[in-house]
């Protein structure tokens, strides 16, 4: 049982402080690959968030871009207020008496 405790080719016995090391060192392996695999699963699980953290934001070139359908209402209004102004010139160019009326007569 003597020589349970000797290292290969030692001649004394083995060194207790290796020994405490080294269980100190594969606790802490042990505990770096369970917290890698936790982050793996997690980075697994929230693939989106995290990725969203890394994408770089559009330029402002890409922002100035208008919008199809954004543009087309602008269009439309644009339209509708210009018919809303000519509308509006052509109602005060004319006056009351030049009013398009209907005269009605009863027989």
């Amino acid at each position: 049982m003597a020589g349970s405790h000797m290292v290969m080719g030692d001649d004394g016995p083995m060194d207790y402080t290796v020994h405490e090391a080294w269980n100190e060192a594969t606790n802490v392996y042990l505990i770096v690959i369970l917290v890698s695999f936790g982050l793996f699963v997690y980075a697994k699980r929230n693939k989106r968030k995290i990725m969203r953290i890394f994408t770089v934001p559009p330029m402002e070139e890409t922002l100035t871009e208008p919008n199809f359908y954004d543009t087309m209402s602008k269009i439309r209004l644009r339209q509708q207020l210009e018919m809303y102004s000519i509308s509006r010139k052509y109602d005060c160019q004319q006056l009351p008496s030049q009013v398009d009326s209907v005269q009605l007569s009863l027989e």
